[in-house]
């Protein structure tokens, strides 16, 4: 009797098993239902040409880098994404002018990262922040998981202020590389919890929802206060502050987009650029255009052309203030390119691009440094992206 009743049991639990995998593939089979005119809306876009034309192109002036040779400051400019040829359809929507065409010298990055040919903003924005190429999804650290030195740090140790300003949310890949580590990008409260014991003296940012009312009950903003931070929550808290460091994150996730929110990623480094240069030894800062790579991501070309271009105009508005300071050193570059964009046709005279995606994720394109002031000869050539940390370190002498 035993042994018949444990018979029947047995075939209960096969029974319980069968009935289990079949509804493991019924919820599969009914989300890839739901979940096909996603994937086929976002390959229609893909297949299909897109065509944008800019309406009002903005004035481009022309900017004479600085004589000079000294190297006080170093202005390092990341747009997240951005290929030759996100540069070069920004061009002709502008009527063929931008800011970045003031640049001396241009050279070429190649991206891979450790263990993948096509690299993401982590493992891409480590190598530049610290000179050592990662496995991709990490942040801030070397392939073992152990903390890197960026250059916000050795900055910091050589005495000299130190910043960050993005668009984008601060556990973001590109500024947690440099001021934060993880071998996940995903882990964003942990990587979040790293700012509070970050070398920047100027942080500019989104992404308040998780500096405050986390589920480990810490308020980040209190910590920050505590080791001698302002902390505003507004532009307008933000523009009064006159000296000290700042810790400015008035978005509870990302900044506007692009036409919501003007000119304010130009307003952001300026206002950094300001408290920064009241250090007599210089300063390091990092200036992200953040949102290019979401609207690669979404294959996107009107907001990717809204971004690119507002990137490009705060590229302007620091090609000037270094020409002005004549001691300043900006560097203009990418981490990676997204989308797989390509300019097929258009019109220079109306300012209209043709182009189509090829991806919804990254390519393994090498994508353009550009280089504007004293030190920008260093930048010619096609190098790693290990490398510009390296030029930078040295013409810093960190």
């Amino acid at each position: 009797r035993d042994v018949e009743r444990s018979r029947g049991l047995g075939d209960v639990y096969k029974r319980q098993i069968i009935m289990t995998k079949i509804l493991r593939i019924c919820i599969v089979m009914l989300l890839a239902v739901l979940l096909l005119p996603v994937e086929l809306s976002a390959q229609s876009r893909r297949d299909k040409e897109q065509t944008y034309v800019l309406d009002q192109p903005y004035e481009v002036t022309k900017i004479t880098p600085p004589q000079g040779k000294k190297i006080k400051n170093v202005i390092l400019m990341i747009g997240d994404g951005m290929s030759l040829m996100h540069v070069y359809s920004a061009w002709t929507a502008n009527r063929g002018k931008l800011f970045l065409d003031n640049c001396q010298v241009v050279g070429l990055s190649k991206t891979y990262c450790a263990n993948k040919l096509i690299t993401d903003s982590g493992a891409g924005g480590t190598a530049i922040a610290t000179g050592q190429k990662t496995n991709y999804h990490s942040v801030g650290v070397d392939t073992e998981g152990r903390p890197l030195k960026s250059l916000v740090d050795l900055a910091a140790a050589k005495g000299k202020s130190t910043g960050i300003a993005v668009t984008c949310r601060l556990w973001d890949a590109t500024p947690a590389d440099f001021c934060c580590h993880n071998k996940d990008r995903d882990a964003e409260a942990e990587i979040v919890a790293d700012y509070v014991n970050c070398s920047a003296d100027y942080v500019f940012g989104g992404g308040a929802k998780l500096f405050e009312n986390r589920e480990d009950g810490r308020d980040l903003f209190k910590e920050l206060r505590d080791k001698g931070f302002q902390t505003p929550r507004s532009w307008d808290e933000l523009a009064g502050i006159k000296s000290g460091k700042v810790f400015a994150v008035p978005y509870p996730v990302d900044t506007p987009l692009p036409a919501e929110r003007g000119d304010l990623l130009a307003r952001a480094s300026l206002k950094g650029i300001e408290l920064l240069d009241q250090n007599k030894n210089g300063f390091f800062m990092m200036i992200e255009g953040s949102q290019l790579d979401d609207y690669g991501h979404f294959n996107d070309i009107d907001l990717l052309m809204q971004e690119t271009h507002d990137f490009d105009r705060t590229v302007g508005a620091i090609y000037e203030w270094a020409a002005k300071d004549g001691e300043t050193l900006v560097v203009v570059t990418a981490d990676h390119e997204t989308g797989g964009l390509t300019l097929v046709d258009g019109d220079l005279a109306e300012g209209k691009i043709v182009c189509k995606f090829s991806t919804g994720g990254h390519s393994g394109v090498m994508v353009p440094v550009y280089a504007f002031g004293p030190g920008a000869e260093e930048f010619t050539g096609i190098f790693e992206n290990t490398a510009i940390f390296d030029k930078i370190k040295k013409l810093l002498n960190l």
